[in-house]
């Protein structure tokens, strides 16, 4: 199952934080994508920018419990990214499920199964079924960020 995402940006300056950055669509290396960039500080607490969208319109969660994890087709700088699942479950803004991955300067499929993501600030276990939002970070160190998506999916093993 492709997803047809209405990626927006946030970034640590919701909290205090000086990173900056910006998300674009754009044509990167032949094809169209949404293209998050800019500069990560850990300045004043911060460290994050990111790209996320709710994966139905009205934040509703979604029932992936018959997938395995999700694709995304990436490109980017040789660094360091995660990815982030939000569930209907989870009340605080700090709590999510997150696996890390490479993005690397050619097209690539990055896999990441659902048993592959920890949870973060919470003690309960992730449920596909309950699935809301979905999020490309780039966090954590002092880093020129640039990592483009030009698609999300479902897949099953």
């Amino acid at each position: 199952m492709e997803f047809t995402p209405a990626w927006e940006y946030v970034s640590d300056t919701v909290m205090g934080g000086v990173s900056s950055g910006a998300i674009k669509t754009e044509v990167v290396a032949g094809r169209v994508a949404t293209r998050l960039a800019g500069q990560v500080s850990l300045e004043n607490n911060g460290g994050f920018i990111q790209m996320a969208c709710d994966l139905h319109a009205d934040a509703r969660p979604f029932d992936a419990s018959a997938w395995s994890g999700f694709e995304v087709d990436i490109v980017g700088n040789d660094e360091s990214y995660e990815l982030r699942l939000r569930t209907s479950q989870l009340t605080r803004p700090w709590q999510s499920y997150r696996a890390s991955f490479l993005a690397p300067e050619k097209w690539t499929t990055v896999r990441v199964p659902f048993v592959d993501f920890k949870p973060h600030g919470t003690e309960i276990d992730f449920d596909p079924a309950v699935i809301r939002r979905i999020g490309i970070l780039a966090i954590g160190r002092v880093f020129k960020a640039d990592i483009s998506v030009s698609a999300v999916r479902l897949f099953c093993s």
